[in-house]
């Protein structure tokens, strides 16, 4: 987030002073008011749902406010024992008000009113209630939903899904990339029937597809297994020819991507194994430069997923498969809660998932619910208007897919966005899933790591986390289901919960 010019006259002031800090946080007020209500005006005739007019109001005061830097502030409230603004999200304006109150009150001030305890606690009502809206009641002893990717075997075994929803799914996912339509509803069917036996909520998630840029057949030279730093590999647009080549090369997938590229952008291949940069451009097609491997070199293989960061691909993320698979969707509405959407970037691509829906299913109280997969750069730089442009329709969630998304913008980036996105996201009161690779080795192996076991317990911060499927998936939900009953007792969004301790 980047600092306005008010940061300057906090770093100048002498904010120690209680008049002078007291001052300083009323000129914050009244920017973040008016620069809040510009951003809202922007908004406005999007918003359709009268049910998200106060959260797209508190989402426009919240981007207003991290314009500043707000760190001076922060520390110089601290010795007067008053909110560091570190808790501020799902309330912007009661949280100003109510430290600027008390502010006043020490400086013998009386012009100055706490807002309502209901005001201060508005947003937090909010995001709870839009979070049953779209995932439905959870167990009374957990707050956080807990979302399975159904493996194909769910199809055939209804004790499976049984089994799941006892140990705590709240949540299915159905990925359309993979089985069919006959299997989608056999799953769905066992959903429901779990969900009578066992009189618990449990709502069905369709992920669609979207594009998928992969490598498509891979040549390599002769004599050559593994490409290293430094090589050259021709990205084609049709399938390689050359079968004494002296370099490597691989067709993509979806051709009509190269046609984006230009010298110098970035691309990675196979989940960031392979990384590479664009070094000349060529009627054959593209030339690329190896920048990234590990030093034993890495085979190229067919089906490995590409990702171009940085440029703007001009993808739709519905492909002629994703319209079929919501035609299946649209035939079973009463019993599909959510559509998991990829590839989302811009608020028009919100937009075409939204027509598309509407010319389906004519009654709006039917189409489900919608959550975005966040997975590129240019998908978190236009966050708040994704949000807007959904939510201002209908049920919305945010997907953190961190899998994608690591790649796109770079590893060690990875945790400082996705506390961006949770913050923003609560700020709208809109709810998160935490997905990728929870408990990964558990879900396939048995056996947790020590770092991901500490990763599904800061998973609470979100309002859902996604488990993929695997041979342990059954005893991971049980596992998850403890952690996250455990770590809410410590900890609630971005607030510590001080329970007594007992380890001393």
């Amino acid at each position: 987030m980047s600092s306005s010019h008010l940061s300057q006259p906090y770093l100048a002031a002498e904010l120690s002073n209680p008049q002078t800090l007291l001052a300083t946080l009323r000129q914050l007020r009244e920017s973040v008011y008016q620069e809040g209500q510009e951003i809202f005006q922007k908004w406005r005739s999007q918003i359709h749902r009268p049910a998200f007019i106060d959260s797209s109001i508190n989402l426009s005061y919240y981007l207003a406010l991290r314009r500043h830097d707000l760190r001076p502030l922060q520390a110089a409230l601290m010795p007067w024992g008053l909110s560091s603004l570190g808790r501020i999200e799902a309330r912007v304006m009661p949280n100003l008000d109510a430290v600027i109150a008390t502010l006043a009150a020490v400086c013998h001030e009386t012009s100055y009113s706490h807002p309502p305890i209901e005001a201060f606690f508005e947003g937090d009502r909010l995001l709870k209630h839009n979070t049953e809206e779209l995932f439905g009641k959870t167990l009374n002893h957990r707050r956080v939903r807990i979302m399975v990717t159904l493996p194909t075997e769910a199809a055939g075994s209804y004790e499976l899904v049984r089994d799941l929803i006892h140990q705590g799914t709240n949540c299915v996912r159905i990925n359309c990339a993979h089985d069919i339509p006959k299997e989608w509803l056999a799953m769905i069917t066992h959903v429901r029937l779990a969900q009578a036996e066992m009189g618990r909520s449990c709502q069905v998630m369709m992920d669609l597809s979207g594009p998928k840029i992969r490598i498509g057949c891979a040549v390599a030279p002769e004599a050559k297994q593994r490409i290293y730093r430094g090589e050259s590999l021709l990205l084609t647009r049709d399938l390689p020819t050359t079968i004494s080549s002296t370099c490597f090369q691989a067709n993509c997938t979806l051709p009509e991507v190269l046609d984006s590229l230009e010298i110098g952008a970035e691309v990675w291949i196979d989940d960031g194994h392979i990384g590479a940069v664009v070094e000349a451009i060529a009627p054959e097609g593209v030339w690329l430069r190896i920048t990234h491997t590990r030093p034993k070199g890495e085979k190229l293989h067919p089906d490995k997923g590409i990702n171009f960061p940085y440029t703007d691909l001009n993808l739709s993320p519905l492909t002629d498969k994703d319209r079929q698979d919501l035609d299946f969707i649209a035939a079973h509405a009463d019993n599909i809660d959510i559509i998991g959407y990829s590839f989302v970037q811009k608020p028009a691509d919100i937009e075409v998932l939204q027509q598309e829906l509407a010319d389906r299913i004519p009654n709006p109280e039917q189409i489900p619910a919608i959550v975005a997969k966040i997975e590129t750069p240019l998908a978190v730089t236009n966050l708040p208007e994704l949000i807007v442009q959904a939510a201002g329709k209908q049920p919305f969630g945010i997907m953190i897919a961190r899998g994608d998304l690591a790649v796109e913008i770079g590893y060690q980036r990875l945790a400082e966005i996705q506390e961006e996105i949770l913050w923003l996201c609560e700020a709208a009161h809109v709810p998160v899933i935490w997905a990728t690779q929870v408990l990964e080795n558990l879900v396939k192996n048995g056996m947790p790591s020590r770092a991901e076991m500490t990763d599904a317990a800061m998973a609470e911060r979100a309002e859902c986390v996604m488990l993929n499927k695997g041979a342990y998936i059954v005893e991971a939900v049980g596992i998850l289901d403890d952690v996250l009953t455990r770590m809410q007792t410590h900890q609630l969004k971005k607030t510590p919960q001080l329970r007594a301790l007992h380890s001393w």
